[in-house]
């Protein structure tokens, strides 16, 4: 689907109860990069092949810290987005977004959106989450990774079932307590936390690396220059990405209001970091529903189909957008974002926010309009 160019702008979870219901190449410097409160900057001197003696975060195409990429794979959080009003009523705001590599953003029941979290090149200094249980979806969005740490809290029978058949490493923070924490002031089942610091000790076996999944270049793809991305899922995932030159990432906000009279306000994590990326892909998916129900509401899974799959896509990075197609093979292999000329869409170093966003909705763009000059002639 086109975008369209705005001319204004007690769950009880837990596997044994679920079960009953069915079966992310340096050239020169790199200047600060903006993955933290302390690193809000983006990168800019990055080429898409890699220089001798440069270690490049593979999810990211940023120096290694310390010079050495980590011998460990992507490690994928489920972190739960339920907003339902303000806490202890709802999941927000989360916690350590701010040092992931990568964030997929999928639709789960009732329209309502979760993230997968991707740590690699970092570590979070603290708690991440709250995390919650898994889905279908995730198996198709980061089956790409090779052998990715998937981390969540259950998720009903045939889902856990298809995601131990999977390339994924199944961690389950049911059957590992010992790598949770309860912080004061939260409430279940938005009070599950844990640190990628203990995860990745938890599965010290998995030393490989992903591959690059993206494409880098500080140079910027042709492209129209637009402020601002809406993304109106529902009610309490109504998304918008503006575009901030000073910091070189897009800011995610909210609306917190209605159609009629939005009321937009960051999207501000619980240290006080407002989330935000050097690049937001829009990767519009068909989606499904059922056959399995996700909840005693009768919610249905919702399955977003990536793999062996392709469609529409929208690559935002430094101020432009780049309209193209994104296809997907099988499991182990990278999503490729092509041009309408069949050219790779190159990102710009730093962290992605990839929305898995339903194809039948509309993406809404803000141009970025131009002064115009008036010479007035005596």
């Amino acid at each position: 689907m086109a975008p369209q160019h705005a001319r204004r702008s007690t769950r009880a979870w837990g596997r044994r109860l679920l079960a009953a219901t069915g079966v992310v190449a340096l050239a020169g410097a790199l200047a600060v990069w903006g993955f933290s409160k302390h690193q809000v900057n983006s990168a800019t001197t990055t080429t898409s092949t890699t220089a001798a003696n440069a270690a490049l975060c593979p999810l990211t195409g940023t120096p290694a810290p310390g010079g050495v990429v980590p011998d460990r794979p992507a490690l994928a959080i489920k972190v739960d987005n339920y907003s339902l009003g303000p806490p202890p009523a709802e999941a927000r705001p989360q916690s350590g977004l701010d040092y992931a590599d990568v964030i997929f953003e999928e639709q789960v029941e009732g329209s309502i959106t979760r993230y997968a979290a991707v740590f690699q090149c970092q570590n979070a200094p603290g708690l991440v989450g709250p995390v919650r249980s898994a889905r279908w979806t995730d198996i198709q969005m980061l089956s790409q990774l090779g052998h990715p740490i998937l981390v969540h809290v259950g998720g009903i029978a045939p889902v856990l079932d298809l995601i131990d058949q999977s390339n994924l490493v199944n961690l389950d923070l049911i059957d590992n307590p010992q790598l949770t924490q309860h912080p004061a002031g939260r409430y279940a089942p938005y009070d599950t936390y844990t640190t990628t610091q203990a995860l990745w000790a938890q599965e010290k076996q998995v030393t490989t690396p992903p591959s690059p999944i993206f494409t880098f270049s500080s140079a910027v793809p042709a492209g129209e220059a637009v402020t601002q991305v809406h993304l109106d899922w529902s009610a309490t995932s109504d998304i918008y990405w503006r575009w901030d030159q000073t910091t070189g990432t897009w800011l995610r906000f909210y609306n917190v209001g209605s159609t009629a009279e939005p009321d937009i306000q960051p999207d501000v994590l619980a240290d006080g970091v407002q989330n935000q990326a050097q690049n937001v892909i829009v990767q519009q998916v068909d989606i499904t529903y059922g056959p399995w129900y996700e909840n005693s509401e009768g919610g249905l899974e919702a399955e977003s189909h990536i793999l062996n799959s392709s469609g529409k896509v929208y690559v935002f990075r430094n101020g432009r957008m780049i309209e193209g197609t994104w296809s997907a093979g099988a499991a182990g292999t990278p999503t490729k974002y092509l041009t309408s000329a069949g050219q790779p869409i190159s990102l710009q170093p730093g962290r992605t926010w990839v929305e898995i966003y339903p194809n039948v909705l509309p993406v809404v763009v803000t141009p970025l309009v131009t002064p115009t000059t008036t010479t007035t002639q005596g």
